[in-house]
């Protein structure tokens, strides 16, 4: 990914200029720097085989695939571990888009009556006897960027 952000970062950004956040922007830069010269280096020897090598310092920013892509597959395994022997569905709630301006300025109220309505449908609907008649839990996450780093 920073390959990709330091050939075409600049022409995206420009393109995109009205639609980053500055908080995307320093995500695409963290990421554009991360274990390059721009963030320093450290000399590593092996005293066994009497190698040198330069080390690049990484971004340490959550959304770097470098420095995050460990920790998160641990993540997911501890996740994975916590799982009951049950089936599990993914759903996903979706706001309309004549009300995505408004949460992109209003985020906590409106992500907070995004949870709790999707929680009170879902409880709803699963506690009915026309279908699941069961009690639930549920596991939400927001995701509030698409795959093209754009906010949704």
């Amino acid at each position: 990914m920073a390959d990709v952000f330091r050939l075409s970062g600049t022409q995206y950004k420009s393109a995109q200029h009205r639609h980053l956040s500055l908080a995307q922007l320093k995500v695409m830069s963290a990421i554009e720097r991360c274990r390059s010269a721009q963030l320093g280096a450290h000399h590593l020897h092996c005293e066994h085989c009497h190698t040198d090598a330069i080390a690049y310092n990484s971004c340490r920013n959550r959304h770097c695939p470098k420095c995050q892509g460990s920790s998160a597959k641990r993540w997911f395994a501890a996740r994975e571990q916590q799982l009951l022997p049950v089936e599990y569905y993914h759903v996903v709630f979706t706001l309309p888009g004549e009300v995505a301006q408004l949460a992109f300025y209003n985020k906590a109220q409106m992500y907070q009556l995004l949870f709790k309505a999707a929680s009170q449908t879902l409880l709803t609907i699963a506690g009915d006897t026309r279908h699941l008649g069961a009690e639930v839990g549920t596991t939400m996450v927001l995701h509030t960027w698409g795959s093209s780093m754009m906010h949704h």
